[in-house]
């Protein structure tokens, strides 16, 4: 089933929408299909101090590039137009732009993790995690929607 904007996700469950050929309902188990990485994070927060995580998912890169984001593959410079939200299921949104987790361009390796701690995430879904983030402001913990856009659909 393709998610629309009106439906909402049940626990653990991502919506993966916007300028994509193919939308669709990720759960954590179709997320640990894929290929994995680790990464271990550390956040230096005000309110808590310093933070040690472990983290593993799919890189984020891998998960939009499944989707078959409308960009055109032989304009190498045309995957800079898009942008990525990713929405937490308590309202925390993060804005990405392509170019950031793009091998070719920022190369940030961006997780969709589907366990912390070597604790699995299933019952509340994956966690974005920008390795690099200095106090974990992007971390967006229970993803519940990803969605691409064209930035030239900002400007209508």
């Amino acid at each position: 089933m393709q998610p629309t904007s009106t439906d909402l996700p049940t626990d653990g469950q991502v919506a993966l929408s916007g300028d994509v050929r193919v939308p669709a309902w990720l759960s954590v188990a179709t997320l640990r299909s894929m290929p994995q990485r680790e990464t271990t994070v550390r956040f230096e927060c005000r309110t808590s101090g310093l933070r040690r995580h472990y983290f593993s998912g799919p890189l984020l890169l891998d998960v939009l590039r499944a989707a078959e984001p409308t960009f055109d593959p032989g304009e190498r410079k045309d995957r800079l137009r898009f942008l990525i939200s990713v929405l937490g299921r308590d309202g925390h949104r993060a804005v990405l732009s392509w170019g950031e987790i793009d091998p070719d361009f920022g190369h940030t390796p961006a997780l969709l993790a589907v366990s912390m701690d070597c604790r699995g995430l299933d019952d509340e879904g994956p966690h974005l995690v920008m390795p690099g983030d200095r106090c974990g402001g992007r971390h967006i913990s229970q993803v519940t929607d990803i969605r691409v856009y064209a930035d030239d659909r900002l400007w209508d």
